[in-house]
């Protein structure tokens, strides 16, 4: 049964929407490192990046790519051109971003700097262009402030417009969202960021990953459905200071060798995508290209049996697909003619 729903509020309409945390050498190099053994995953990121831009045009998916700045930059010397006088300063020196040591640009340090892929999402239909701040900004972290994270922003979106893009989504790194920080998004003009999953689990907290109990209990979570479907109704997302919180909803793991794993994976996600469709909700499907760097094939498989699933979803029940910026115009619109 198609809906003929066209608006957020008036009925049954749910929507699938995709992040990704675009970030390279940037969103690793203070835990796992560059150039150790997840360098593969890395590396096989560029790969990945055009093959699931090919299939999100084959079912017509619109995705949200949550870049951090410096990957726009042509050259280490544009880099630090646009980068802020004010910066970070980490009470712990590992996660100062300015520190590490740069090439000259993509063709011989392509885990740092990545402007063909930029242009290659933005040349794509329906993709968004969307900021993960412009040096993989931490939040939460200690020694940091609101005017050092303000002037990151502000980088960001001179760079973008540089190139002729203007971001207006924005994902906080490491999840480490910060509402006292929220100013800084509406003074640099973003309209839109995601939140985090509304569980204990998933709660923003500083460090990469939380605590080992923490860890083991996001991992069962996945396989486990411990936290809920974790789909987002549309009245929750009402605007307040002309931000929506464009909430996630679950973090897509890459493929698992053990079936019985994988066989749990993809229940977990397709039977919340359904939740969501049936019931006219949000459903928020995000995760980082260098996640399918190693076993590329295995995970674009899988991704593609997840979109099978939303194209049948879409004919059956009116399912959308929606970046976080067509999220936010959607309520924000709504939200003026109520």
């Amino acid at each position: 049964m198609s809906s003929s729903v066209d608006g957020p509020h008036r009925g049954v309409r749910g929507a699938l929407v995709i992040s990704l945390d675009f970030e390279l050498a940037w969103g690793v190099r203070d835990t796992l490192g560059v150039d150790g053994p997840y360098k593969q995953n890395l590396l096989g990121a560029r790969e990945a990046v055009p093959r699931m831009l090919d299939l999100f045009a084959r079912f017509d998916i619109a995705a949200t790519w949550a870049t951090v700045g410096f990957l726009f930059a042509e050259s280490r010397d544009e880099l630090l051109a646009y980068a802020p006088k004010l910066r970070p300063s980490y009470a712990d020196g590992r996660f100062d971003p300015y520190a590490e040591r740069l090439g000259e640009g993509e063709r011989d340090d392509p885990l740092r700097f990545a402007p063909s892929l930029v242009a290659e999402i933005a040349s794509r239909p329906r993709q968004e262009l969307a900021s993960h701040t412009f040096s993989h900004y931490y939040c939460l972290e200690d020694g940091q402030t609101f005017d050092q994270f303000d002037a990151d922003l502000a980088s960001a979106a001179k760079l973008a417009d540089a190139r002729g893009h203007r971001l207006t989504s924005l994902v906080f790194p490491r999840n480490q969202l910060r509402t006292d920080y929220l100013a800084a998004l509406v003074r640099n003009g973003f309209t839109a960021y995601r939140g985090s999953e509304r569980n204990v689990l998933n709660r923003p907290r500083p460090g990469a990953s939380g605590s080992p109990v923490v860890r083991a209990l996001r991992l069962g979570d996945v396989y486990l459905g411990l936290t809920g479907p974790g789909s987002v109704a549309w009245h929750d997302l009402e605007p307040a200071a002309d931000l929506v919180n464009v909430r996630g909803s679950r973090f897509l793991r890459p493929w698992s060798a053990t079936p019985s794993l994988e066989a749990l994976r993809w229940h977990r996600v397709a039977s919340s995508m359904r939740a969501a469709a049936v019931s006219g909700a949000i459903f928020h499907l995000w995760w980082h290209p260098h996640n399918f760097g190693a076993n590329l094939q295995q995970n674009l498989a899988a991704l593609t049996r997840h979109l099978e699933l939303f194209a049948q979803l879409r004919d059956s029940y009116g399912f959308a697909s929606y970046s976080m910026a067509d999220v936010a115009g959607l309520t924000q619109r709504t939200a003026r003619q109520a």
